[in-house]
Formats: C-alpha cells, sequence, structure tokens
C-alpha cells in the first residue's frame, strides 16, 4: 500500500505522531532551534555530570550491556523543530532502541519522555557509561508578542505525507470473529449503486434502536482470520477499516452519512463502535522483552510483500509482554537445500537474512501492529522476527 521510501521523516514518523494537534512523541513543538554540532567524541573525556541528574538504573529485564555511540555524536545537541526521539536518539547512538539506558531522567520535568525545541542535551560519561540529560530549563521562557505577518516558508522535507497513515495510528482492530458477523452492516444507498464514499447516506440493519442521532462509528470490512502459525491458535479477525459514519436517522434500517472514506465502502461493510481516539501515542523505541521471538502472520493492505512505511501484524501481543514502542528485527528463514557435493544424501539449512526493523504501534491480547521502518529487503508473510 505504502511503498515510499522513508529515511529521517520516517524514523521522526514511527515515533508516534499525535495526528490531532501535530504533537510528536518527544519532538519538538515550536520552530527556529538550529542544533548545535561539536566536536567528535573521545571516551572520558566528556562534560563531568551534570548536577542532580543521577544515571538510570539498569532493569532485570535489560541488563547492562556496552552502548555503541555514533561516532560523530556531539557533546551539545540543541532540540530544534521537527525532532523526534528516533532522530535524537540515532544522534548520540549506533542503536537508537538503547536510547532509555542512556537517557536519564530530570527531576526538574514533570514529564522527562517530552523534549522540546531550545532544550540542550548534554552527552557525559558516569561510571564508564555514556549519560545524555537536558541541562536545566529557565525558571520561565521570555514572552513573545505575535501579531499577523505574511512569511514565505519552503515545503518541509516531508517524505512520506503524514495523512496516509493516519488509519494506522488509531483505527486498525482485530476482533472476534462472531462480533463482527454480530455488528450492524450496511444494506444499501438510496440510489441503486454498489459503492459508497465520503458524503453518501446509506442505509444501515442491525443498530440498535434505542441509538442517538449523531453517534459515530467505525466503518470495517471483514478480513482474514490470523492464526499461530506454531499453535494454529485463532488469534482474531481482521477488521480492515474502511471510514467513519454517523448516525442521522433510527429505526430498522437506520441512515447512517459516511463522514470519512479511507477506502471505498460496500455493502456488507460493518459499523463497530469508535474506541478512544485519546490513546497514548507517546512512547519510547526499546527493546521487547528477552528471548521474544515471533512471526509476520499478515501483511495490512499487501498481497506478498512489503517494505518501509507499511504495515505488518506479528503474532504476539500484550500477553507476551509487547508493548507500543519495541523495535523487532525481521528475518527471512533460511530455505532448506540439497547439498550435491556431499558424500550420501545430505540437506542443508541456510542463514537466516536480515530484512528490517519493525516497531510496535498497536498492540492487541494476541497480535501487534508494527511499522516498517527500514528494509534492506522484501519483507513477507512469514519472515521471523525477534530482538535486535
Amino acid at each position: 500500500m505504502l511503498t515510499t521510501s522513508v529515511s529521517r521523516f520516517m524514523q521522526r514518523l514511527v515515533i508516534i505522531v499525535l495526528l490531532s494537534s501535530g504533537l510528536l512523541a518527544g519532538c519538538a513543538l515550536t520552530p527556529d532551534e538550529q542544533h548545535t554540532t561539536a566536536d567528535t567524541l573521545h571516551s572520558h573525556t566528556l562534560d563531568p555530570v551534570p548536577e542532580g541528574l543521577p544515571p538510570p538504573a539498569a532493569t532485570a529485564q535489560h541488563p547492562p550491556e556496552v552502548i555503541t555511540l555514533n561516532p560523530q555524536a556531539p557533546r551539545h545537541y540543541v532540540v530544534k523543530r521537527g525532532d523526534t526521539l528516533w532522530d535524537i536518539a540515532k544522534t548520540f547512538l549506533q542503536n537508537p532502541w538503547h536510547w532509555p539506558e542512556v537517557w536519564v531522567a530530570n527531576p526538574h520535568i514533570k514529564n522527562p519522555h517530552l523534549i522540546y525545541p531550545g532544550d540542550v542535551l548534554v552527552l557525559y560519561y558516569q561510571d564508564a557509561s555514556p549519560h545524555v540529560a537536558i541541562a536545566e530549563r529557565p525558571a520561565s521562557y521570555p514572552t513573545v508578542r505575535l501579531s499577523p505577518e505574511v512569511r514565505i516558508e519552503p515545503l518541509p522535507d516531508q517524505e512520506a505525507p503524514i495523512h496516509s497513515i493516519h488509519q494506522f495510528l488509531i483505527y486498525p482492530r482485530v476482533v472476534a470473529e462472531e462480533q463482527l458477523k454480530q455488528a450492524p452492516y450496511i444494506l444499501a444507498a438510496m440510489d441503486e449503486r454498489m459503492v459508497f464514499g465520503a458524503g453518501d447516506n446509506v442505509y444501515v440493519r442491525g443498530l440498535d434502536a434505542e441509538q442517538r442521532v449523531g453517534s459515530r462509528y467505525g466503518v470495517f470490512r471483514i478480513g482474514k482470520n490470523l492464526h499461530d502459525p506454531d499453535s494454529g491458535e485463532l488469534l482474531g479477525r481482521e477488521a480492515i477499516p474502511v471510514g467513519d459514519a454517523e448516525l442521522t436517522r433510527s429505526g430498522d434500517p437506520a441512515t447512517v452519512l459516511l463522514s470519512r472514506s479511507d477506502r471505498e465502502a460496500l455493502q456488507g461493510d460493518r459499523l463497530l463502535e469508535l474506541e478512544d481516539s485519546h490513546q497514548n501515542l507517546l512512547f519510547m523505541p526499546q527493546r521487547p522483552p528477552q528471548d521474544t521471538e515471533g512471526v509476520v502472520i499478515s501483511l495490512f493492505d499487501a498481497i506478498s510483500q512489503i517494505a518501509r512505511f507499511q504495515v505488518a501484524v506479528i503474532n504476539r501481543g500484550e500477553r507476551d509482554g509487547i508493548e507500543k514502542g519495541h523495535v523487532f528485527a525481521s528475518y527471512h528463514a533460511g530455505r532448506v537445500i540439497r547439498d550435491p557435493y556431499a558424500s550420501g544424501e545430505s540437506s542443508v539449512t541456510l542463514p537466516d537474512e536480515r530484512t528490517g526493523l519493525l516497531m510496535v504501534f498497536r498492540t492487541f491480547e494476541k497480535v501487534s501492529y508494527a511499522l516498517i521502518m527500514e528494509s534492506t529487503l522484501p519483507i513477507r508473510e512469514g519472515d521471523k522476527v525477534r530482538s535486535p
């Protein structure tokens, strides 16, 4: 579905955009800040520990390990507009998912996960380990009086349109098969068309007669069953997002207005109540629980393979300890071939080949949706995923 090559903005995007307000997880919110380039790091020659900023404690889940810095990491970095945690992590680290292990919570900041333009990030060593902290912010920022004006700005370097992934951030659903079968469905429209879009009024059967006019729903198409490739367990049924609808007249059939459409609506598409649109989309890239392995079990809106900026479904979910922000590497399983040069009958399993990086952005009990952040080879259904 989405095959645009994504570089820096892709990495910004996977920190997850608060699309309704334009706020990024750990991103810059205001303009006109530039980033400071400093000398290349030399081990143990950095600034001393900033006062009052203790190093983060190692967790039992992720014990201490050697953190590899980016050879070009600056000593100081001034956050600028458009930065995301993924951008900043890559500025300092070879592996951005190690960011939680070097980030120092600042006691003078209510939410240390939020970074703003003008914040100065300081790289320093303590006990031979690198850490990054925010230099203490001033007690108050200067007041700037704004007035209307005309200005010309170049178009931002957006290689990936934000609106194209809005549905992925909020709407994907995995539900029980019976829930979809029993859900209200589109029956027809005033005319004899079978395909509908935003602005069309359609008739729906199965809505509760007590539903008030103005009630809003998500429109979904019944997708395929998701099975665990190892155990055969039924993990759920895909509900493919179609758009939004609003009840304009109760009854059986009821009349609803298609207020938004991501794809054409068809007869038989189902209506489900909208989930809370104010879900928490603030999270940092991090490693999944140790020894977690899984498989790509579905490709969203694709036939056989996907790449950057597209979505995969993996067979691991909340019951497996998976959370938003967990980063996985994907691998093609090495195929088994016959070795014609060995004595006797001999078969060899070729090594697994790494194909890319995925970051989980939506979790359910048994499965998760993940965004492809990097891909060196096409990612296919059946590819393995594990901690990078």
